[in-house]
């Protein structure tokens, strides 16, 4: 295997790891803000 694979797959799992954590922190802050919307 050489370096330049090695490297480009380390930097799909960092995206991946960025993405999903940016996906649930605005579905978190989106659900947070609904209940603290609707405060019936």
């Amino acid at each position: 295997m050489e370096y330049g694979f090695l490297s480009h797959v380390l930097v799909w799992v960092v995206g991946a790891i960025t993405a999903v954590g940016a996906v649930g922190a605005v579905l978190a802050i989106f659900s947070m803000a609904r209940t603290a919307y609707r405060k019936d």
